[in-house]
């Protein structure tokens, strides 16, 4: 490529990423139908395979999304609602607990000095507010008819994402092959290896690790429930969702578990260990059944990249940055890789020390 060629593709990247800048404001609900058209292709292709048109295997993979909403909007949520409410009513009494007996048990332990735990002042915040929970529809009602037009324009976002998510998912190899077409013939192998690897690394995380999340959160939402946690389905909830970095799940779900069955059952020895019991048989059966057979030996993102990603596309661009972290990740990481191989098979790698060294001292 020579010098012209060259800083014409980076004055192109220039110009796309500050035209992905302006219109941000805009791209969430585009991004968001990208999301699901991608996911949902290879449902539309297995669809083509048994002989089914691809329009109409794009109505059936609606028609699946739309069943899925619906138990979540008519079973879920309500039940996710209730335990929300439950624990704001609870907050005073958590806080109540901690200030009395947990903080003072870690606080004698720990030889802090008397006073270090200061709650009184959030927990009559707590207190004030758990009275006007009758107000709350109000509130939100007044909030949604001062800013009438935004409300009105997030309601269009939301409309917008699956008009373009169908026809995204209809044309998808359409566009697939007609981009293909558009690469310099001399370069396409490379270009379609490399892409080919990126999506190997979003379906194997996407596709693969969403559904871990989801079996996880049901089993810890179940498991919970089982033992009498009066949190036990938001709590299993949030530990699935939290299961889409590796290990973070775990984690988040079993300190908060143990944290509201001290609260609930007090030093209870059987309940305690049965929440434990309930997170490490869902580890378990992630690295022995549930990995292997959703996600396989493809290759997937660090936890750490899915983090640091995840964290600098939200400081960056916002929601819009979130969407776009994973997909970048995964072309850095294909990219680096290919650097890495490029620097093996290098002379400067390959070159014996004293040849370095010769090369160093001239």
């Amino acid at each position: 490529m020579i010098d012209s060629q060259r800083w014409l593709w980076i004055a192109g990247v220039l110009l796309l990423g500050w035209l992905l800048y302006l219109l941000q404001p805009i791209l969430s609900p585009f991004l968001i139908g990208v999301l699901l058209a991608y996911m949902g292709d290879p449902l539309v292709d297995r669809f083509e395979r048994w002989k089914l048109s691809r329009t109409w295997g794009v109505v059936v993979v609606f028609a699946l999304i739309g069943l899925v909403m619906a138990i979540l909007l008519l079973v879920l949520v309500p039940m996710l609602g209730k335990q929300l409410m439950r624990l704001y009513e609870m907050a005073p009494e958590i806080l109540d607990w901690l200030q009395n007996q947990a903080l003072p048990w870690v606080q004698l332990k720990l030889g802090l000095a008397d006073g270090f735990w200061r709650f009184d002042k959030l927990k009559e915040a707590f207190s004030g507010q758990v009275d006007k929970t009758t107000d709350i529809l109000g509130m939100l009602l007044s909030k949604a008819t001062a800013s009438g037009l935004a409300l009105l324009a997030w309601l269009a976002n939301l409309m917008l994402i699956p008009v373009v998510s169908f026809y995204l998912m209809r044309d998808w190899d359409l566009m697939v092959a007609k981009l293909r077409s558009l690469l310099p013939r001399g370069r396409e192998g490379l270009v379609v290896q490399l892409f080919s690897e990126c999506h190997e690394v979003l379906g194997a995380f996407l596709r693969g690790q969403l559904l871990v999340m989801l079996a996880l959160g049901v089993m810890y939402a179940t498991g919970l429930m089982l033992i009498g946690l009066e949190l036990g389905l938001l709590i299993g909830v949030l530990a699935g969702l939290a299961s889409i970095v590796p290990y973070l799940g775990v984690v988040v779900g079993i300190g908060a578990a143990l944290t509201a069955g001290l609260f609930q059952f007090g030093v209870d020895f059987y309940p305690l260990l049965g929440i434990a019991a309930v997170f490490v048989v869902g580890q378990m059966l992630e690295g022995m059944l549930l990995t292997p057979l959703l996600v396989g030996d493809r290759i997937g993102l660090h936890p750490v990249a899915v983090i640091f990603a995840i964290m600098a596309g939200g400081q960056l661009f916002g929601f819009t940055g979130i969407l776009l972290a994973l997909p970048v990740a995964a072309v850095i990481m294909v990219l680096a890789r290919h650097l890495h191989d490029f620097y093996k098979q290098s002379d400067t790698y390959g070159a014996p020390v004293e040849e370095v060294a010769e090369r160093a001292s001239d």
